[in-house]
């Protein structure tokens, strides 16, 4: 065998596919509500311009995850905890952009430092400790589904009621004020409920790369659409199909699930990202074309 034929072999191997499909049955059932969250949860990280945000509580949402792995409680209530702490602050301290990013960046560092101690100190699996940072596919159990559904269940209902004003908030935050939208309270809120779709998002592709389902997916639909129905309906489509895509094809290798799902999502962007180029090239030939001498 060549050295590419074993990395292949690594990348893609289906011995067994049917067996081991049936141990990723509640990762399948988590990939599909994260893939409902983060893509809902996505539109308004683009239209308020907060992907550095979502970063910075990854990281404290890594570092409540190891903290309940060194004390061998529920790695979701910590994941969430410490997503929740991070969401606080930013929503808190950072009311201006320029503040916001400040405060990131002082929480990104501290989270992940306190991430890596705890993981440090824990004398475990290795499995465990990496799977924080790049996911794992048949690491969703029982109780875990629970609170995955549970979590996710909660965000969706607070995303549905306070869709429309946040909507208007988001495109016309003065407008939105003027009109006695309570802008202030709805970004607090908003920052609470994107802390807890990012701890969800841990959970499956790891700290490291949870743009990759909060972000990617409503920044490639926004590329081809201003739709505020088609808008949300494709960024939950990108973020379904990369999130289950990538478990069914880790599940056929030997390496974590974050390359397959990555990849998926970057594929779906760069291809959105050409339709829109296109398009709008062609909408400006047409227009120019029909323009009076």
């Amino acid at each position: 065998m060549t050295l590419a034929d074993g990395v292949w072999q690594q990348i893609f191997s289906f011995e067994n596919y049917g067996e081991l499909l049936a141990l990723v049955r509640n990762s399948l059932i988590a990939g599909a509500a994260l893939g409902l969250v983060g893509g809902l949860a996505g539109v308004f990280v683009i239209m308020r311009d907060l992907p550095f945000a979502v970063h910075g509580i990854s990281e404290l949402s890594f570092a409540g995850a190891s903290a309940a792995l060194l004390m061998e409680v529920n790695i979701v209530a910590g994941s969430i905890v410490g997503s929740l702490l991070a969401a606080g602050a930013i929503g808190i301290l950072g009311a201006r952009a320029r503040d916001r990013n400040s405060v990131i960046g002082i929480i990104m560092p501290f989270g992940l430092g306190l991430g890596v101690l705890f993981l440090a100190l824990y004398k475990g699996r290795a499995a465990n400790k990496f799977g924080l940072l790049t996911g794992q596919i048949v690491a969703v159990d029982t109780p875990q589904m629970s609170w995955l559904l549970g979590t996710s269940a909660v965000v969706l209902l607070a995303l549905a009621v306070m869709w429309r004003p946040l909507t208007f908030a988001s495109a016309d935050p003065d407008v939105a004020a003027a009109r006695g939208v309570p802008v202030r309270a709805l970004s607090f809120a908003f920052m609470i409920v994107l802390g807890l779709a990012v701890a969800l998002s841990v959970q499956i592709v790891g700290a490291l790369l949870v743009l990759t389902l909060v972000v990617t997916p409503a920044a490639a639909a926004a590329r081809v659409t201003a739709s505020p129905v088609l808008l949300p309906l494709l960024s939950v489509l990108f973020a379904v199909v990369s999130i289950e895509g990538g478990i069914l094809l880790a599940l056929g290798g030997s390496i974590p699930i974050s390359p397959y799902v990555t990849t998926i999502s970057f594929t779906l962007y760069a291809t959105c990202r050409m339709v829109g180029t296109y398009r709008t090239r062609r909408w400006g030939a047409g227009r120019a074309t029909t323009q009076p001498a």
